[in-house]
């Protein structure tokens, strides 16, 4: 099986597809090839997963007009015909498209060639890239119920969950050992991304030494390397005070691991974060960026909350003395937090490499 994965931009569009193409990999032996371009996260995070990625040249277009649109319309073009030469070299069985603007010019190439499609959605509203290329593709796997509703032709879509989810349940905590964990302290791991979240660890930060002081557990906070030096030194004197129960770290590159050993976790919104953690089953509160197309990021928390299985908190109504009370109240719940395990591993999907893999055996076979 030879498969084609295109997507990029973000790490929301990688993840997903590195989790699959590993899978793939190993059950059926595939032969992976990615598609991305040069600025994207996708130039750096593809290949040092160790998979090979070639590069076209395109540019996202914009909502109006402007003096860039005429580029964009530009690239757009020549780049279908760079993707249709890129499939003809590695002749895919099917392509993935994983979201990002790259993923258009691919997935039409691919339609042209007469090659078999798969999109992934990983937020529960779509992006409009894949709104539109869902017209041309094979199928449409879907993260969330219910956001087949989005789409044009629905009956083209099946839900899979994230493949994300199912690395997430087989990663183990051994590489997360590095973090010095008290044993049978609850622990409350913050994590703001790779780059970090401003507001999210203004209020976070502010709130670590009455948590420390109010309630019996240990932090995990993940600062995110923009932030880590200026943090660090705000809470210097909290982490002499708490030396066993504050781990400061700028990034981990193992967070599922770390995951595994979390009690309640605090969060932006991500569909890839938010497939973890429905599939650990760690309860959270969840502060969704407002800076994120269609605000996408509030929809994937309410599919956690509505269900009991996050709290939402919006950023408009963070502050240190709301998140701490918050904190420290579920901290001291431990039914509650027995609870929102329970209905978060209720909403995870944690063989959706699998479902994935067999909708790509399905399309191949027809």
């Amino acid at each position: 099986m030879r498969v084609l994965f295109t997507g990029g931009g973000t790490g929301g569009h990688i993840y997903p597809a590195l989790a699959l193409a590993r899978y793939l990999m190993g059950r059926a032996g595939a032969e992976i090839l990615f598609v991305g371009t040069a600025h994207g996260m996708e130039s750096e995070i593809v290949p040092a997963a160790g998979f090979p990625l070639e590069k076209i040249a395109v540019v996202g277009l914009q909502r109006r007009l402007s003096l860039q649109t005429g580029r964009a319309l530009y690239l757009a073009a020549s780049s279908v015909g760079a993707a249709k030469r890129i499939i003809k070299n590695f002749r895919p069985d099917v392509v993935v498209g994983t979201g990002g603007y790259v993923a258009g010019p691919v997935v039409l190439a691919a339609r042209m060639s007469g090659i078999p499609t798969v999109i992934h959605e990983q937020n529960a509203i779509p992006g409009l890239t894949n709104v539109l290329l869902s017209r041309f593709a094979t199928r449409v796997c879907l993260s969330f119920a219910g956001s087949e509703s989005y789409f044009p032709r629905p009956e083209r879509t099946v839900l899979t969950g994230n493949p994300r989810a199912t690395e997430a349940v087989t990663a183990s905590g051994a590489e997360a050992d590095d973090v010095a964990l008290l044993p049978d302290v609850p622990v409350l791991l913050c994590v703001g991304g790779s780059h970090g979240a401003l507001k999210l660890n203004e209020a976070f930060s502010a709130s670590v030494k009455q948590v420390l002081a109010g309630c019996d557990a240990q932090i995990v906070y993940v600062t995110g390397r923009r932030y880590f030096p200026e943090i660090e030194e705000k809470l210097q004197s909290v982490a002499k005070s708490y030396p066993d129960r504050l781990h400061l770290l700028p990034y981990h590159p193992a967070l599922p691991a770390l995951m595994r050993k979390t009690n309640l976790m605090v969060s932006r919104a991500g569909a890839t974060t938010l497939a973890e953690i429905t599939a650990l089953g760690v309860p959270s509160v969840l502060v969704p960026s407002p800076n994120v197309t269609n605000n996408h990021q509030e929809h994937n928390a309410r599919a956690l909350s509505d269900n009991g299985a996050a709290v939402l908190l919006r950023e408009s109504e963070l502050s240190e003395p709301n998140l701490t009370e918050l904190l420290i109240t579920l901290l001291t719940k431990k039914e509650k937090l027995a609870q929102m395990q329970d209905a978060c591993r209720s909403l995870g999907v944690v063989d959706a490499a699998e479902r994935m893999s067999n909708v790509i055996g399905e399309i191949i076979s027809e």
